[in-house]
């Protein structure tokens, strides 16, 4: 996906929404910031190191 120029792999995108989704879930149900934000990372973190490792992946199954 080009972002203002610069290519970006979807699974990147993806894990932004998905830290601002579940902090902004978490930070209405929980009231806590402190939560929000760092479950909100974790999960943004997850799926950023998740689609890394798919991606590689599928790069080292077509070049084996």
């Amino acid at each position: 996906m080009d972002i203002a120029g610069s290519a970006w792999p979807l699974y990147k995108l993806q894990a932004l929404v998905v830290g601002l989704v579940v902090g902004l879930l978490l930070l209405v149900v929980t009231s806590s910031v402190d939560v929000a934000v760092l479950a909100a990372a974790g999960a943004a973190t997850l799926r950023w190191v998740l689609g890394s490792a798919m991606l590689v992946g599928s790069r080292h199954a077509h070049h084996g």
